[in-house]
């Protein structure tokens, strides 16, 4: 399955910081994958955090956006 933007929320934004929220049906693995959120890469920043909810797991991961594609880390 591809992303899916009607599983992705924002649960705050303040300041330039936004707090996502994505559930799906897909492994962790999966949508942690370098260019899963190019669909809304003019939606999220660098340094923003996002929850996920995923098949298999849920995660907290730290996005970074460089040249337009959208990657998601383990916080530090």
């Amino acid at each position: 399955m591809a992303f899916q933007n009607k599983k992705l929320s924002v649960i705050a934004y303040a300041n330039g910081f936004t707090l996502w929220h994505y559930a799906a049906n897909e492994t962790l693995a999966t949508i942690a994958t370098s260019g899963y959120f190019n669909n809304v890469v003019t939606l999220m920043n660098s340094g923003d955090i996002i929850l996920i909810n995923a098949s298999d797991k849920t995660a907290i991961r730290a996005i970074s956006v460089a040249d337009d594609v959208v990657s998601v880390a383990a916080l530090d």
